[in-house]
């Protein structure tokens, strides 16, 4: 395969199509995701290659256009990608699958966190969400302002990898939050209320509203059997909690 620095994405993926070192084209971001894609996005994809691809391939590996990113790798290397990737690939398109099905199961199974690797990524963002409450409930209340609202908007990401490592799955992009709570809802949260809590949260660091949310996600935690997390921080818990005249942000029904 030639330079393809003057390739447009339709042109690449017919080319490589062709291809037989190519095994599979893996599309991620924001045309993977309906509606998303603006007149500035490009075209991030994935060029997976065969065991003995001709290595003049790889030099295709970091090709970047306005129109077109690429990443080359093999089967393997794709398959144990995760970290900051693995949302990206929960909600990536496949484009070519010369595996009978099987770049579509790598994909498939990088949308879901297993059990035991769920309730670890759940335990430790809930401690680091609690720590970050209670650092802006003490900052407000001793008039650290600034303090207190970056604790705030700190706590929001944590908070976030919590409720979607109980449902089993990586945190979106804050680019794709909205995105994903519209088609893939949090059991037990409802959409609206949970975007505007964390919104309101990370731009005011409103003390009362941060009580209520812990509220319910105290409840929540603790139903998933992550009370001993809570326990730890013993009476520094009454410091989160809110006031008998609080009321936590509203379950779906």
């Amino acid at each position: 395969m030639t330079s393809q620095h003057a390739l447009t994405y339709e042109a690449f993926v017919a080319r490589a199509a062709t291809d037989p070192d190519v095994v599979g084209l893996v599309l991620k971001g924001s045309h993977a995701h309906d509606g998303m894609a603006t007149a500035y996005s490009d075209h991030d994809v994935y060029v997976l290659l065969a065991d003995g691809a001709d290595p003049g391939l790889a030099d295709l590996d970091g090709h970047r256009s306005a129109e077109l990113d690429l990443v080359v790798m093999t089967v393997d290397e794709f398959r144990g990608l995760g970290g900051h990737e693995r949302y990206a690939l929960a909600r990536a398109r496949v484009l070519l699958d010369r595996l009978d099905g099987g770049i579509a199961e790598i994909v498939a199974a990088k949308g879901r966190l297993g059990a035991d690797e769920a309730f670890r990524e759940a335990a430790g963002r809930l401690d680091a969400y609690a720590n970050s409450l209670y650092r802006s409930v003490k900052n407000a209340r001793d008039g650290h302002l600034l303090a207190a609202r970056l604790d705030a908007a700190d706590s929001v990401g944590c908070l976030l990898e919590f409720l979607f490592a109980l449902d089993l799955r990586p945190r979106p992009y804050n680019k794709y939050l909205e995105w994903e709570l519209e088609r893939f809802p949090l059991p037990g949260w409802e959409r609206g209320a949970l975007l505007d809590a964390v919104g309101r949260v990370a731009g005011s660091g409103d003390v009362s509203l941060q009580r209520r949310l812990f509220a319910r996600v105290e409840a929540v935690a603790r139903e998933a059997g992550h009370g001993p997390v809570l326990d730890a921080w013993g009476e520094d818990l009454l410091v989160m909690r809110p006031g008998p005249d609080h009321r936590a942000v509203r379950p779906s029904e």
